[in-house]
């Protein structure tokens, strides 16, 4: 590595332009690269930092573009999945190495999965965090038949009786205070078990922040690359928890069928959030990359 590139992966925040645009980047950590990509699209970066993964690699966390101190686009049509491909595919060749490992959580997962199969030779190994092959209307479906459900899991509890009102603001929101506050009152549906350990999944709920503007982008692609997984080669695990509404096993399995080789980790105590509802585990399951 160069003298250059190692500036870049100095810790702390670091900044440059792509076509123009701000993308902010944060560096953590020591080992071998490890870019994180975090889901929405339009959600901070800031709930997917995972201290244990620092203790093995050098991540890398973007700020998605359209969030954050990242720019913004000229259009709400420009926030397309092809466009945080490329974003994504400008901060590795910035970073200098080589080939990175890849992180990618929920929608931030469609994004390295279209990494992984567009630029192959840059790809050391790849975490699939609670992610799918595909979205579309079973998809989406089985989502909603999940958000539906989750009040009965808590009867007496007007709180989880208002989360399904939540999230609906949530995904309707056409401005970032609207969309922010649906969320923070929706998110305890992507726990296992919010409720009895609000002491500590709280302060995230607290704390997170979203843009609306590319939350609310529609791509006209549907994501699908069933047929495309066989491509991959790289060293893969998937990982997801046991309790995701939104992302769950139906959909891992699709993912650990399709890439051959890859190790499929299901954390029995987790939902959408495994890296601070389980900690050791989702470090654990992250680090077999290290191990090829």
């Amino acid at each position: 590595m160069n003298s250059t590139s190692s500036a870049k992966l100095t810790q702390g925040r670091h900044e440059f332009t792509v076509d123009g645009v701000r993308q902010v980047y944060h560096v953590e950590g020591t080992g071998p690269v490890g870019v994180a990509h975090s889901g929405g699209p339009g959600i901070e970066w800031a709930y997917l930092r995972a201290p244990g993964l620092e203790e093995h690699f050098t991540m890398v966390y973007l700020e998605p573009v359209g969030t954050g101190a990242s720019g913004r686009l000229a259009s709400p049509d420009d926030y397309r999945l092809d466009t945080y491909v490329r974003f994504l595919a400008a901060v590795v060749e910035h970073l200098g190495v080589p080939r990175v490992h890849l992180l990618g959580h929920s929608h931030g997962g469609f994004v390295v999965q279209r990494y992984a199969l567009e630029h192959p030779g840059r790809v050391a190994g790849l975490a699939l965090y609670d992610t799918s092959p595909m979205t579309g209307a079973e998809f989406w479906g089985l989502a909603m038949e999940g958000l539906t459900a989750y009040p009965q899991r808590y009867p007496g509890n007007p709180e989880a009786a208002a989360i399904p009102a939540a999230f609906q603001q949530a995904v309707t929101a056409t401005d970032d205070e609207s969309l922010t506050n649906g969320l923070r009152q929706a998110i305890p549906v992507y726990f296992a078990d919010f409720w009895g350990r609000r002491a500590e999944f709280g302060p995230l709920a607290a704390a997170v922040r979203a843009w609306a503007e590319p939350a609310s982008a529609q791509d006209p692609t549907p994501f699908d690359v069933r047929d495309r997984l066989g491509e991959i080669t790289a060293p893969t695990v998937v990982i997801v928890g046991s309790h995701d509404f939104i992302c769950g096993p139906r959909w891992a399995e699709l993912l650990h069928e399709g890439i051959k080789g890859s190790h499929l980790a299901v954390l029995e105590q987790s939902g959408h959030f495994a890296h601070v509802e389980q900690p050791e585990e989702f470090t654990r399951a992250v680090t077999q990359l290290l191990r090829h």
